[in-house]
């Protein structure tokens, strides 16, 4: 049976919306199958704005992989504004994909990726919006499983109510594997009917399902357990972890906007993981072991997406890109490549102990030379063995003499706010960096033109890390301490001028707090928000504290809980953690003996490059680090005249 697409009635709407233009799809390596030639049928959603979605690495890559198989297509959905979703309900057009322009109700699976918690309630739009029922229990056979992943998937309790399904980790061949379990069930007549489906699903031990997990809690509000209610199905779910990324060189043909977006050029992902072992960084920890994609593996990519796409700049993506074993050779060899066709090279961030003029360079040789950025994260030495970012001042001091003697004008420093154990004192030493800083750059530029930014965000505690059990920062606290360190920046005669000074309040941090490591009594919250008109939370001018404290008092008032409870409340050992029935691989009494070591400011080294310290993750989930170096070297692909 063919989908109508829908765009004759969505196409009357565009001139009365901002942005058209990115409704419209058609864009450059963007793929439209014929809907009756395939019988498993995705629909792939990044929860935000067109300019945020499009670029997402996670959705560009399943995209790719589902539509390279036979008798199985993807589309793209994104969330719509306010200003169109109020003309598509008024006029009955469902929510819809870029690609075909189908409903989304018409698909298989309605996979969410999401990066961040903040996108839980445009999920309720687009589920509303496609005619879905916004809770699970209510949808019949014809529905789509409603599918969450991403690193926020890694908790996915707060919107059990709301999806059919969850996937932690890689989704390159978790999502084949669904695929081939809905396809068999759709050839035998889906038998069973939806029921059937998920539980076939669930006893891979790959994909939760919620709905099979009954959660009993205590008197005080606590877990007392998480248990399966239908035989067959595991008592814990593992992450997926993809080996070998050379076998998995996606995205092959990046896709092309139409309108801006936040990311304007080709990305290659370098490698996968990160054992740094930085206390706060969920996506660290949950994405372990290390996995690096090859140098020609790398050159191949870029050669074929650079091809594919026309863009005149290549981002190496990872945790952190400088950490690769032949960055520098990937590095000149890239430059070397492209030194004709002036393509830019650029990394996320870089670390400090990882910096040197020879990379930076590099990657600056073909493109512009912008700001360098720099994450020390704590303000003070003790706070930084707090944390485990084992970077001295006096590494960051030196780092930015060799820029700033080099040619570079503007250094950006990044810091959190809020962490464990942190005083006052802490974070004010932000504001005697920043000075040192300034003070090194004029004294070896010999010029007075020197800039360095300090940007600011709030610590949030996140599941599956050593800071689970940490206490979150008040939003009143957190402001309060941000003030002091503007006042003392500010105030700064010499050198406050030269020192920019960015920072987010404290009250966006508590909403992801309640998010990040909540259980499935927050989807009343989710869901009140969403019906009082929350939408685009993680967008400053569209996020409303009030509607989210109000909503979260009135939901939770009947469980004896409240926000505090879910955020600025430390957490013991013996307590059963939201998440625990789902498996990163970690160890949950490593995990807690290094909350300890934090106490205690204890560091731990890396260990790629040092003996195993027993996370758990290689055993748990039969995996290895991957690291080089291969010794192979990146060849110019064709010879320049």
């Amino acid at each position: 049976m063919s989908v109508e697409s829908v765009f004759p009635q969505l196409e009357a709407l565009l001139p009365h919306v901002q942005k058209p233009i990115q409704y419209v799809g058609g864009e450059l390596n963007s793929t439209v199958k014929p809907w009756e030639s395939c019988d498993v049928r995705w629909a792939l959603m990044y929860p935000d704005a067109y300019e945020v979605g499009l670029p997402n690495q996670g959705v560009m890559i399943l995209y790719e992989v589902l539509n390279e198989q036979e008798g199985v297509l993807a589309e793209r959905t994104y969330s719509v504004w306010p200003d169109l979703e109020a003309l598509m309900r008024e006029h009955h057009v469902p929510q819809f994909t870029v690609d075909g322009h189908r409903p989304v109700k018409a698909f298989d699976v309605f996979g969410l990726s999401f990066s961040t918690e903040l996108g839980y309630t445009n999920m309720l739009t687009a589920l509303d919006l496609a005619g879905i029922p916004l809770e699970s229990k209510d949808r019949g056979l014809d529905d789509p499983i409603v599918l969450a992943g991403g690193h926020a998937a890694f908790n996915p309790e707060p919107i059990a109510d709301f999806i059919d399904a969850a996937v932690i980790g890689d989704g390159e061949q978790a999502v084949l594997d669904m695929t081939k379990i809905i396809r068999q069930w759709k050839a035998e007549g889906r038998p069973g009917g939806r029921e059937e489906v998920l539980l076939r699903l669930a006893k891979t031990g790959g994909v939760y399902i919620p709905r099979f997990y009954d959660v009993e809690y205590l008197p005080d509000g606590r877990i007392a357990r998480t248990v399966p209610n239908r035989s067959g199905v595991p008592w814990r779910v593992s992450k997926h972890t993809v080996m070998d990324l050379d076998e998995w060189p996606y995205p092959k043909q990046p896709l092309v906007p139409l309108a801006e977006t936040v990311h304007e050029r080709m990305s290659v992902e370098i490698f996968r993981g990160c054992t740094r072992g930085c206390r706060f960084c969920q996506a660290g920890m949950i994405t372990r072991p290390v996995r690096e994609r090859s140098i020609t593996g790398i050159g191949d990519m870029v050669d074929k997406g650079l091809k594919a796409t026309g863009f005149e700049e290549v981002g190496l993506l990872s945790l952190s890109s400088a950490d690769h074993s032949e960055i520098g050779e990937i590095a000149k060899g890239l430059a070397d490549r492209y030194t004709e066709d002036k393509i830019g090279l650029s990394l996320p961030s870089t670390r400090v102990d990882a910096f040197n003029v020879d990379l930076a360079n590099e990657l600056t040789r073909n493109g512009r030379r912008s700001g360098l950025t720099f994450a020390p994260e704590g303000g003070s030495e003790r706070l930084r063995k707090v944390i485990n970012k084992m970077v001295s001042e006096e590494d960051l001091i030196r780092t930015v003499a060799t820029a700033y003697g080099n040619g570079w004008r503007q250094v950006k420093l990044y810091f959190m706010c809020g962490l464990p154990t942190e005083t006052d004192e802490d974070v004010l030493q932000i504001a005697d960096m920043a000075t040192r800083v300034i003070q090194k750059g004029r004294e070896v530029s010999g010029a007075n033109d020197i800039r360095c930014t300090v940007s600011i965000g709030g610590f949030v505690p996140k599941p599956h890390t050593p800071f689970q059990w940490a206490p979150q920062l008040s939003a009143e606290e957190t402001d309060a301490r941000l003030e002091k360190l503007r006042d003392k920046i500010r105030g700064d005669k010499k050198y406050g001028r030269s020192i920019g000074f960015r920072y987010h309040d404290g009250k966006p941090g508590i909403v992801e707090g309640l998010l990040s490591r909540g259980d499935r009594r927050i989807g009343a919250v989710i869901r009140a928000v969403y019906e009082d008109g929350g939408r685009f939370d993680g967008w400053r001018e569209h996020f409303s504290y009030d509607r989210w404290m109000s909503s979260a008092e009135k939901a939770l008032a009947p469980f004896g809980v409240d926000v505090d409870w879910y955020t600025t409340r430390e957490r013991g050992y013996e307590e059963v953690l939201p998440w625990d029935h789902l498996d990163s691989g970690l160890d949950k009494d490593w995990l807690w003996e290094d909350w300890q070591d934090s106490l205690d400011e204890t560091e731990v080294e890396d260990c790629r490059w040092t003996p195993c310290f027993d996370c758990g993750v290689c055993p748990a989930m039969d995996t290895s680090i991957q690291i080089g170096p291969t010794g192979k070297k990146l060849l110019p692909l064709t010879v320049v005249k």
